[in-house]
């Protein structure tokens, strides 16, 4: 493995024109994520990309994967799990990106939209640029786009920007917080998906009041399931203790 991520390193300094530089053998990764992350869209080579989809499945089973068909839901077709979500093993994850939507670029970021990209390879910010070039414009809070997951367990990724909360929480806020969860759920309907996992949309880097997200997204996704009366399976993932009480509370799960 570490030949792989010695390889790695070296192409992506190349395609910068810069030297590999010293730094110790246990910050070889954190390096390897920081030069991802701030890589700009573009082509790959074949063997790079065999060699990075290799080290990252790696990567995956020392992290290990969880199947959503081995938990147990807290309601009918609505689960709750607490972990990694880029170890996530269902149909599509839902990643709460930004308005450009090519991934975070700040090396080594706590963000999910900066884990994401990392853990699926280089492939996603060239799939999505691909998509914002098409589109021509950056990508308006509420609205979702849909691209594979390459190297993570989950089929699809489910991108949409939930809004950014700066002084008191407004009710556009939540009407755009809604859409998030509104427009991943039709367009997984759309792709015949059968189970999403949604990460806490807004939450983190954008500041939405965390009881209330929880609030709007099981709303929000009862609604959806109740008006479409579709049989889409639900995940609501959460990384913090913070969080998962919320949501237990609000769905009447016990850990």
């Amino acid at each position: 493995m570490a030949n792989k991520l010695d390889y790695l390193i070296e192409k992506l300094c190349e395609e910068r024109g810069e030297r590999v530089p010293a730094f110790l053998a246990s910050e070889k990764f954190r390096l390897f994520r920081a030069l991802v992350n701030m890589r700009m869209p573009k082509e790959a080579s074949k063997e790079f990309l065999k060699i990075q989809d290799e080290y990252l499945q790696e990567q995956l089973k020392l992290k290990g994967i969880t199947d959503f068909a081995e938990l147990s839901p807290v309601t009918p077709d609505i689960y709750l799990w607490q972990g990694d979500i880029t170890t996530l093993k269902c149909d599509a994850i839902v990643n709460a990106a930004n308005s450009q939507m090519l991934g975070c670029f700040c090396p080594n970021h706590g963000c999910i939209d900066n884990a994401i990209h990392t853990f699926a390879g280089v492939q996603l910010r060239q799939e999505c640029a691909e998509i914002m070039k098409a589109q021509g414009r950056e990508e308006e809070a509420g609205q979702a786009k849909i691209t594979k997951a390459y190297n993570l367990p989950c089929k699809y990724v489910l991108h949409t920007v939930g809004p950014i909360v700066h002084g008191g929480l407004t009710k556009q806020h939540e009407n755009l917080l809604a859409g998030c969860y509104r427009s991943c759920l039709a367009l997984a309907d759309k792709n015949g998906l059968q189970s999403v996992a949604f990460c806490c949309i807004s939450t983190g880097e954008f500041h939405f009041p965390n009881e209330r997200a929880a609030q709007i997204a099981i709303r929000t996704v009862e609604e959806y399931k109740r008006q479409t009366q579709r049989k889409i399976k639900v995940i609501f993932n959460v990384f913090k203790d913070y969080d998962y009480e919320i949501y237990a509370r609000l769905l009447g799960a016990n850990k």
